[in-house]
């Protein structure tokens, strides 16, 4: 597939589509409770409703942090879709998470400092298993270019179970799911307001959603990245499985109480050295052998 229609795409299409997948968790989540839910457009005309607000901010240094986040958002995210090095994006998108952090503590809000603190722990627990996907990768195609790994004459799949599982298992935190959605949740059931984004509001509150869609397409992209080969029936595989994939996120969130932090951290390390780091292992042996 053309790079730069991939590109170009992810830059214009993402936050349709991750404001359409956001709808649908939505929908998805309310027919779960035995509810009609919101309309499926909902997500647009939240942030619409937004950006429309007259600007009040705690500090002017916030919305300088989102906009940083949205950037790298948008970054890792084409980086990703131009075929460069999967480790380059994961960095990115590390950085990016840096920056939000900085715009939840820059307000001196007690309740925005403790989400920060919290993304901070959930940062701890799910690095390792992005880490490892890069290795993992490197190890199955001997290189971390986006392009030549969805080029690979099979889907690594086939040899990154272990690294699927980590890393779909560590969705649930940077989607911000239950168990995991410590630091903020796009549900309104956190026991300290709304976490990090609690002194986050109109425009700005409108730039971290609108960065969250593209962080999760991105996100799905990777999904996909260990599905795809160079037979093109591969993406239709790869965008089956994304979907699947996302309904088990939702799933899980509407049947799981949150967990405490250290709790999540102790766990998602546990299944990333279980899962990942016996795949690791294997792969490393199949190399010497």
């Amino acid at each position: 597939m053309n790079i730069a229609v991939l590109t170009i795409g992810y830059i214009f299409l993402a936050p349709l589509i991750g404001g359409l997948l956001d709808g649908i968790d939505r929908k998805i989540s309310a027919r779960m409770q035995r509810r009609v839910g919101p309309p499926l457009l909902q997500p647009f005309y939240d942030v619409i409703k937004l950006l429309k607000k007259q600007v009040i901010t705690v500090s002017s240094a916030q919305t300088f942090c989102l906009l940083s986040y949205l950037f790298l958002m948008v970054l890792t995210g084409t980086m990703f879709f131009a075929g460069w090095d999967i480790l380059m994006c994961f960095f990115v998108m590390s950085t990016a998470a840096t920056f939000l952090y900085f715009a939840a503590v820059v307000t001196s809000s007690a309740y925005a400092t403790v989400g920060g603190n919290r993304e901070l722990v959930q940062m701890m627990a799910y690095e390792p298993a992005v880490l490892l996907t890069c290795v993992g990768f490197y190890l199955a195609e001997g290189t971390f270019s986006v392009g030549t790994i969805a080029q690979s004459r099979l889907s690594n799949i086939l040899f990154l179970p272990g690294f699927f599982v980590a890393f779909v298992f560590i969705l649930t935190i940077k989607m911000r799911k239950s168990p995991f959605e410590n630091s903020t949740s796009h549900h309104m059931q956190q026991e300290q307001v709304k976490g990090l984004t609690t002194e986050m509001g109109a425009q700005n509150l409108a730039l971290f959603q609108v960065a969250e869609w593209y962080e999760n397409v991105f996100l799905m992209g990777v999904v996909g990245l260990f599905f795809v080969n160079e037979n093109p029936s591969s993406y239709i595989v790869a965008g089956v499985v994304i979907l699947l994939v996302y309904f088990l996120e939702i799933l899980i969130d509407n049947s799981s109480a949150r967990m405490k932090m250290d709790d999540m951290l102790r766990i998602t390390w546990l299944v990333t050295l279980f899962t990942a780091g016996v795949n690791l292992l294997v792969l490393m042996l199949v190399k010497l052998f």
